[in-house]
């Protein structure tokens, strides 16, 4: 790491510590926490939030790329823009992390691990993330074992038509068009945007081990947000979300450890659709809110021209995937006091994959019941305890708990714990793939927390610190049997139906840490934010460390903002990791990662209608691998212009 990076990080974490994270408003209200909207201090949950003048503050184009700024987020992405990243929360696999948009699922179907493609999603009108960290399986099911990543668009204004359009270009021949739409006329709220972008990249394989090709990506993007009130009791909401993107990547390797990647001329199609139509009717005078909602996403994905190919322009595989999904909320206000939650899910899902030399296809269904009661006793302190059943057509019943207790000590001051139980179901292509086990068992994690946060100047600003434990046990992973023994040793049975590996339910992780989120407005126009995560995440049955999880990682975002326009400059910290082990070798051979800060400079300047603005990103052009053998970019430089009306 460069020194003066490390200096600054230093002196922005020292001035952090006594200065908390900032809100405008006295209360934070959040979402995702309890399915309902509720005051940040009352859930007894980690939560952050990403809101939308914190994104076009960063200037960012990437949303991986302001998650990386909260806490407990780590993202690993091979090469550039638009590369593959997988987003792990508290040091949970990919595939254990929700996502939604609006509501509606976008972890994929036809996918490995059914975990969500987030490299192609774009900051595109975009109100807020919240970011939900722990077990979450009684209110979302599956796939929330590491948390949940909600994400909302902008619906509706203060007039019927709203317009934002921004236009950038910069480093790597990039350039980014933007368009969004929102607005409320009569019974109608509306939001809409579309946006493009293209680059030519950097080479994924990294160009310092000899890889000049570049990695070029481009990406459409569409969404839509609609909400139709019938009357002040009864609307109806119809939402949609579409990209469709092409990467070009990197497939060839060394065939020795560390697997140093190498330059291809592989590339990727990725198309993704999904579609949302739900029934609101709040009876009762509006104490009982009742929600019935159908959902539709579709993935396609094609690959072609990898570098093992015996032609060329061939069309490797093409992975298809669907998931059509029911759901029923219903939420009573007993009392200002009092709240019960309740619903049920069912959702089918399928995929098909056509291969060079295999065809796979499967599908499997899960409905869901559901209920949760919160009470507040006293007005200072908050319960919530929550079940649900969740019926699989493969692997049969599971059962999700959840306790959580949130206790004001003072008017400022809130100590939070919860319990949670989280689970994912085998992905269909771990059941149904030529290397699938239709047996297989559902991953199960247990969680806990707790933590204590601290407002400050008259309820502007927080600080937080959370201590965390999780437990996962019979985690998926891919197992090559030995099918050809020394004699008089016989080949397992299993290398009869799978002699070149198979899914199995082989793992445990044991993760345990804390996290410090803190920031503050300094004066009047200087605000700060900052966080810190200290992870320790490994296998108890060997006692290695996990693949990929670095123990501490820290960011801090400060801004300057006097008048019209404004200035700012991120930092974002990951320390060393293990990024692969040769098994081969006793004991195991441990390939480290080491530490790197990106540090970026952001700014505005706003006349009338129009904005200009810019953004240096690794300012100090340090030179890193984010995984080994894949590149990042050096120092970039985008200059833009955006209007607003």
């Amino acid at each position: 790491m460069h020194r003066p990076s490390l200096i600054v990080l230093t002196a922005i974490l020292l001035a952090g510590a006594s200065l908390p994270a900032f809100a405008d408003d006295v209360e934070t209200v959040v979402v995702s926490a309890t399915r309902t909207e509720q005051p940040q201090a009352r859930t007894g949950e980690s939560v952050s939030v990403l809101d939308s003048a914190s994104l076009r503050n960063l200037q960012t184009v990437s949303l991986t790329d302001a998650l990386v700024l909260t806490p407990g987020i780590v993202v690993d992405q091979n090469g550039g823009i638009g590369q593959p990243s997988a987003v792990s929360i508290r040091g949970a696999d990919t595939g254990q992390t929700l996502v939604l948009i609006d509501g509606v699922r976008i972890n994929d179907p036809s996918g490995t691990d059914d975990g969500a493609i987030l490299s192609d999603v774009l900051v595109n009108n975009i109100d807020r993330v919240e970011i939900l960290r722990g077990p979450q399986s009684t209110l979302y099911g599956s796939d929330a074992i590491g948390g949940v990543i909600d994400i909302f668009s902008k619906r509706g204004g203060d007039s019927p038509f709203g317009l934002t359009a921004s236009a950038e270009g910069g480093s790597e021949d990039t350039y980014h068009l933007n368009a969004a739409a929102n607005g409320t006329s009569g019974p109608v709220d509306y939001g809409a945007a579309a946006n493009f972008m293209h680059s030519n990249g950097i080479s994924a394989a990294d160009k310092r081990n000899g890889n000049p090709e570049t990695d070029g990506y481009r990406n459409l993007g569409l969404t839509g947000n609609v909400r139709v009130h019938f009357s002040d009791a009864i609307s109806l909401d119809l939402r949609s979300y579409y990209t469709d993107a092409k990467t070009d990547f990197d497939d060839n390797s060394l065939f020795f450890p560390p697997f140093l990647t190498r330059d291809s001329a592989a590339y990727n199609t990725n198309k993704f659709f999904a579609g949302y139509a739900g029934l609101n009717a709040d009876l009762f005078g509006g104490k009982f809110h009742n929600r019935l909602a159908a959902m539709h996403s579709g993935s396609d994905r094609e690959f072609f021209d990898s570098f093992f190919d015996f032609g060329v322009h061939m069309r490797d595989a093409q992975d298809k995937g669907k998931a059509t999904r029911l759901e029923y909320q219903g939420s009573i206000d007993i009392s200002p006091d009092d709240q019960l939650v309740f619903g049920a899910e069912d959702e089918r899902t399928s995929f098909a994959n056509a291969g060079t030399f295999s065809s796979d296809r499967g599908h499997a269904t899960i409905y869901s019941f559901y209920g949760q009661y919160q009470k507040t006793l006293f007005d200072i302190l908050t319960l919530t305890g929550g079940i649900r059943t969740d019926h699989h057509s493969r692997f049969g019943s599971h059962t999700s708990l959840k306790f959580a207790g949130a206790w004001q000590l003072t008017g400022t001051t809130t100590l939070h714990a919860n319990y949670g139980d989280g689970f994912k179901a085998p992905s269909l292509y771990q059941l149904f793939s030529q290397y699938g086990q239709d047996t297989l068992a559902p991953e199960k994690a247990r969680g806990w927390e707790t933590g204590l946060a601290q407002m400050f100047l008259d309820g502007r600003a927080r600080a937080s610190v959370t201590y965390f434990q999780r437990r996962t046990t019979n985690l998926i992973d891919f197992v090559t049997p030995d099918c050809a023994p020394t004699p008089p040793a016989t080949p397992p049975a299993i290398c009869a139906t799978r002699p070149f590996g198979y899914y199995a339910n082989v793992g445990r992780a044991r993760v345990r840490g804390f996290e410090v989120e803190v920031g503050g407005k300094i004066t009047g126009t200087l605000s700060l934010t900052a966080s810190y995560t200290n992870l320790d995440a490994s296998n108890p049955d060997t006692g290695l460390q996990l693949n990929r999880r670095p123990r501490n990682t820290a960011s801090a975002t400060l801004t300057w903002a006097p008048s019209n326009w404004s200035l700012g400059a991120s930092l974002d910290y990951v320390g060393k990791q293990i990024d692969q082990y040769d098994t081969s070798t006793v004991p195991a051979t441990a390939f480290t990662n080491g530490s790197h800060t990106l540090a970026n400079l952001f700014g505005q300047y706003s006349f009338g209608q129009w904005s200009l603005y810019g953004r240096v990103g690794n300012v100090f052009a340090e030179h890193y691998e984010p995984l080994i053998g894949y590149g990042a970019p050096g120092r970039t430089v985008f200059a833009g212009v955006r209007v607003a009306q």
